[in-house]
């Protein structure tokens, strides 16, 4: 429970601990054979197996307004229907945890932040699965176990309402933050701990934590719960500026003609969000195959709605872009270091 301490906090650990108390995960449900096959036949075999299944439950923390454009065409192609439970990385964690420990298997396949999705590896309930679709990814993309893969990568960008903020005065480097003029105008997503990490290493760690106190006690920060929320305050003017937005909503919000804009201070800081399938999973062939898609025939879906696609074979929006992709075991690991100093000073507003 360690790993997860950065997200979960004093209760989310301690429910943690409750359910972990609970019964061993039973018997898999279904064969699995196929999962971690890599014989030249393991496509046709497990299209048929997960057309067998019919259907397959999927967690995930993609965008509510996006996961129909994502899953219809799967659904349509293969007659299989997806039901999902869209929530927060933290909760999907922790429900994951949960219903594995009590025995229960509800869940085929998710999707999450890599850093939640290294956690879930780590308590091993993730299933190592092969893909002929690996070689087409972007190096890093694929963790050595295979309990989970990259499927897109979401930077975190810099957004501004266009009414309220000229583009020849958007800061060009972290130092600029520092300006007095972005004093009680800087938003900032409360979750966001990897991006704070990042870039306290981008600036020397030592440096970058100085640097994050500095930008505390002279000009503030907004700290809000939700990246859309804060996307819909820029939006309306209310938080003149954001440091942790992912790309695709100010893009988003822009193509439907809100008052809003992106940029990059470089390098930008990006995370993936990855899949897995779970263990014990009534329909893992099911999951399996949606993994399979989800790496190659929705990467130009996924691109279309402003992803970042982990395909090398689509178009990337950061192409040019400086892009620092963070490990997530790097985060796990070194969490009680980082989250007492993000809690004081990012969530507490203590730059002292």
């Amino acid at each position: 429970m360690k790993l997860l301490r950065y997200r979960l906090g004093t209760a989310g650990l301690l429910a943690l601990a409750l359910a972990l108390l609970g019964s061993a995960a039973a018997a898999r449900a279904a064969d699995t054979s196929l999962l971690a096959s890599t014989a030249a036949d393991r496509e046709p075999k497990l299209e048929a197996a997960a057309r067998r299944e019919g259907a397959l439950s999927f967690y995930t923390s993609i965008a509510q307004k996006d996961l129909d454009p994502v899953i219809a065409p799967f659904e349509k192609k293969y007659g299989i229907k997806v039901t999902t439970w869209r929530a927060s990385g933290d909760l999907i964690t922790q429900r994951i945890l949960q219903e594995s420990s009590a025995g229960r298997h509800t869940v085929d396949a998710v999707h999450i932040a890599s850093t939640e999705m290294e956690a879930l590896a780590r308590e091993k309930v993730l299933e190592k699965v092969e893909s002929p679709l690996y070689p087409t990814l972007l190096p890093g993309s694929l963790p050595a176990h295979k309990m989970w893969v990259s499927t897109l990568l979401s930077p975190w960008v810099q957004a501004y309402n266009v009414n309220s903020i000229e583009k020849s005065a958007l800061p060009q480097t972290y130092q600029d933050l520092l300006d007095p003029k972005w004093k009680g105008k800087l938003g900032y997503e409360v979750q966001d701990i990897e991006w704070f990490i990042t870039v306290c290493k981008l600036l020397g760690d030592d440096k970058g934590v100085q640097f994050f106190k500095d930008l505390v006690k002279k000009n503030g920060l907004s700290v809000r719960k939700g990246h859309t929320l804060l996307d819909n305050l820029v939006a309306a003017g209310e938080v003149p500026l954001a440091l942790t937005l992912y790309n695709y909503m100010p893009a988003q919000a822009k193509a439907q003609g809100a008052p809003i804009d992106w940029f990059v201070i470089e390098p930008a800081v990006a995370r993936a969000n990855g899949m897995g399938v779970v263990k014990g999973a009534e329909h893992p062939n099911a999951a399996a195959l949606f993994e399979d898609y989800m790496l190659g025939e929705a990467q130009p879906v996924l691109a279309s709605l402003e992803y970042v696609p982990v395909s090398s074979k689509v178009a990337s929006p950061f192409k040019g872009v400086k892009l620092r992709v963070f490990d997530p075991a790097e985060v796990l690991d070194h969490a009680d270091k980082w989250r007492p100093l993000y809690d004081r000073i990012i969530v507490k507003g203590d730059g002292n």
